[in-house]
C-alpha cells in the first residue's frame, strides 16, 4: 500500500514539473514575439539606457517585469562600473538603474523579476 502511495505521488510530480517545463517554454517563445507590442524599439532602449548610465551597452533583452510589465532590461558598463538599466517599452523612460556590482545576468539573479 506504501509503494502504491509513493508511486502515485512520484508520478503526480512528474506530471506538474512536465507542465511547469512546457509553460516556461511557452513563455520564453511568447518574450520574442511579444516585443512586436512594443512602441519602442530595441535600439531606442539601448540608446536612452547609454545616454542615462553614461555608457556603452554590452548586453539588452526584453522581458516581463513583475514591477514594470514590459521592459527592455539593458546592461550598461560605464568605466568600471555595470549597470542594469530597465527602460519602458512603450514610453522609453528608464524606470530603474541600479549598479550590478556582481554582474550577474538579470534574468538568473534579478529579484525584481
Amino acid at each position: 500500500m506504501v509503494r502504491k502511495s509513493l508511486f502515485a505521488m512520484l508520478a503526480a510530480a512528474l506530471v506538474v514539473a512536465g507542465g511547469a517545463t512546457a509553460f516556461a517554454a511557452q513563455t520564453a517563445e511568447n518574450d520574442a514575439v511579444a516585443v512586436n507590442q512594443a512602441k519602442v524599439t530595441l535600439t531606442q532602449a539601448v540608446a536612452a539606457a547609454e545616454q542615462h548610465a553614461g555608457g556603452r551597452a554590452s548586453k539588452a533583452e526584453y522581458e516581463h517585469s513583475k514591477a514594470y510589465g514590459w521592459v527592455y532590461d539593458v546592461e550598461v558598463v560605464s568605466g568600471a562600473k555595470v549597470f542594469d538599466v530597465q527602460v519602458d517599452a512603450q514610453k522609453g523612460t528608464v524606470l530603474a538603474s541600479t549598479l550590478d556590482t556582481a554582474d550577474h545576468d538579470a534574468d538568473e539573479h534579478d529579484k525584481r523579476d
